[in-house]
């Protein structure tokens, strides 16, 4: 039987990048859960409804405490009200973003670069490598885009920042379909949104943390606005990952998203599910 490298490599990559994406989100998640959570016991605590301090709580200093239970052993985690260095190892949470971005990517070249799949006669005459520069381009210049938005006066009412983030995407999302295939056109919508939850974290909130704990380690107070500016990042990509994962499956279905007659419409629609769920999930 011959050795099918191309089909061994895509296996490989995509168990690599489910599971690692599994990872990333699901840390992503419970953090944002986690934050919520406290957010509920500081609320509680200004309005003089926080339930009378255990001894513990005493012995940690009033701070906020969630008590859980998984797997048969019991946790309590605080949060730190003023952020202090303490001894012992600080973990960081990286390595996920970072291993799926990078599996996508092959992923990415190995399907639909080398595949045959990105680009249709029928739709625009592009050589296979006009559309590689095509996509590349895209992915990067939607970062470029989006990062400028966010960091510029015009987001000071998170909203305005979200109506004009949807309809920027939607632009994307019709742009693209007007130069790949169906198929293209789905799969680098999702790469530009896996690429800003990459970036967000890479240059947006692991910077504005490691700036935050060399303060302390220098025995002076953090800034703490860069938690704030890396809390909206992380927050960002509890919203975007919901459509990353309907862009995945969606070649699994064709006839209802990049094979019909209003591709660029389902998705567009979709995106607006997505973010409604992200918003009730982050809610539970």
């Amino acid at each position: 039987m011959e050795f099918n490298w191309s089909e061994w490599a895509n296996l490989i990559l995509r168990w690599v990048h489910v599971f690692a994406g599994i990872l990333w989100v699901g840390t992503t998640y419970y953090f944002t859960w986690l934050d919520g959570r406290f957010a509920e016991l500081e609320k509680a605590e200004s309005a003089g409804l926080k339930p009378a301090a255990t001894g513990e709580d005493e012995m940690q200093g009033g701070a906020p405490q969630v008590w859980m239970v998984h797997s048969g052993g019991f946790y309590v985690v605080q949060k730190q009200k003023s952020p202090a260095l303490l001894p012992g190892t600080l973990h960081w949470f990286r390595f996920e973003a970072l291993l799926t971005f990078l599996s996508g990517c092959l992923l990415l070249g190995i399907v639909y670069y080398m595949g045959g799949v990105l680009v249709d006669p029928d739709v625009a005459r592009l050589t296979p490598w006009q559309g590689v520069a095509i996509g590349i381009g895209a992915i990067f210049a939607a970062w470029e885009v989006y990062d400028r938005l966010w960091l510029s006066p015009l987001v000071k009412n998170e909203m305005v920042g979200a109506v004009i983030s949807y309809v920027l995407l939607v632009a994307a999302a019709y742009g693209l379909s007007r130069v790949f295939s169906g198929r293209g056109a789905y799969i680098h919508v999702g790469a530009i949104l896996g690429t800003l939850m990459t970036l967000n974290v890479w240059m947006r909130i692991l910077p504005a943390q490691k700036k935050m704990v060399a303060a302390l380690a220098a025995g002076q107070p953090p800034d703490l606005t860069l938690g704030a500016r890396a809390k909206q990042r992380s927050k960002h990509n509890t919203f975007m990952v919901v459509p990353v994962v309907f862009t995945m499956i969606s070649n699994h279905f064709p006839t209802a998203t990049y094979g019909s007659s209003y591709a660029w419409q389902t998705l567009a629609v979709l995106v607006l599910v997505g973010w409604a769920a992200a918003a009730i999930l982050r809610r539970a």
